[in-house]
């Protein structure tokens, strides 16, 4: 018996997954860093006491960088899936079975 195995479906899955990883990162770093701010914010008794805004402009600007990344990765693996074959077969190996 010989098994089908769809080669190119698996790379385009893993970039549709970090095209949608990439959208949320993407966007949270954005909204951070135009109006977000820290959950630290509502429980202390200053705000900005906790997280400054420097720390916290850098850590959006780190997730922005994050999600752009994660573009880049997505775009590779479609680029990529395009010189693997649709399907490969091979035969299965035998299952191991004690009794």
């Amino acid at each position: 018996m010989i098994e089908t195995i769809k080669i190119r479906g698996l790379a385009r899955l893993a970039a549709a997954i970090f095209a949608g990883w990439s959208g949320l990162a993407a966007f949270k770093g954005v909204y951070d860093l135009l109006g977000g701010e820290p959950e630290a914010n509502l429980y202390a008794p200053k705000a900005w006491a906790f997280v400054t805004r420097a720390q916290w402009t850098r850590f959006a600007l780190f997730e922005l960088a994050y999600g752009l990344s994660c573009v880049a990765l997505s775009w590779y693996c479609l680029r990529w899936s395009r010189r693997l074959p649709e399907t490969i077969q091979r035969q299965p190996k035998p299952e191991f079975d004690l009794f």
